[in-house]
């Protein structure tokens, strides 16, 4: 997802689809230390979105503040 499209949720929306993301996360880690992780880039690219996710609500808050 592009950060421009993150812009336009609100806050609460990207909370939750920060959680989606780090429980995804968290299962990728769990399927590479158990052998059966089949798509390695995917966890790069969560982590960036976790990151852009991250970074919105910070400029959200300083926003608001």
């Amino acid at each position: 997802m592009k950060a421009k499209d993150l812009r336009l949720k609100t806050a609460d929306e990207l909370k939750d689809l920060l959680s989606v993301l780090k429980k995804e996360q968290f299962n990728l880690r769990f399927q590479k230390a158990t052998g059966q992780l089949e798509n390695s880039a995917r966890q790069g690219s969560v982590k960036t979105e976790i990151a852009q996710i991250l970074t919105v609500l910070k400029e959200k808050a300083a926003a608001s503040a």
